[in-house]
């Protein structure tokens, strides 16, 4: 790239300089222009490499990794697939929740010892449950004892006799 002062006088082989305003004036080389505009200097060249010769690279001083990088990119097929495998091991581990506390044998079950069993004042299903199987779940309780009367809703009165898994 070269650079020149465009505001510089050029000058011809007789010795006389153009100005800015295209006025000629006469002066010799090198000397400088009155008005405070210098002669130009001349314009260097930048060295040409031989030819054939490689170009010198410093780099950039930035650390690269030197482990090995994926060839491609990940297509939109790979990435439907590995969904679809987590998605399968999402569901797997769901049932083995769901399904594996049923073969657990720590687990309380409902009792099978049956008794009649007076509902008291503004007690409720649920605390029904928790006084007659207090080591039993509350829910699957609750459920028993809907079943064995027949109960369409959870509304109890006081003094009504229900059959209930006692425990």
């Amino acid at each position: 790239m070269m650079l020149t002062d465009t505001f510089a006088p050029s000058f011809d082989r007789a010795g006389t300089a153009a100005s800015a305003e295209g006025v000629r004036v006469h002066r010799r080389p090198g000397a400088p222009a009155r008005g405070g505009a210098a002669p130009t200097r001349p314009v260097r060249r930048a060295r040409s490499r031989p030819s054939g010769a490689p170009l010198r690279h410093h780099g950039t001083g930035v650390s690269m990794s030197r482990a090995a990088h994926r060839p491609r990119p990940i297509t939109p097929a790979t990435t439907v697939v590995l969904a679809l495998i987590a998605a399968a091991f999402t569901v797997w581990l769901g049932l083995v929740a769901q399904f594996g506390g049923a073969t657990a044998g720590g687990a309380p079950a409902v009792p099978e010892h049956l008794g009649v069993v007076r509902v008291q004042s503004g007690e409720s299903l649920q605390h029904l449950a928790a006084r007659v199987a207090p080591d039993a779940p509350t829910h699957q309780v609750v459920e028993r004892i809907r079943e064995l009367n027949a109960l369409e809703s959870v509304a109890l009165d006081a003094g009504q006799p229900l059959i209930t898994p006692i425990g």
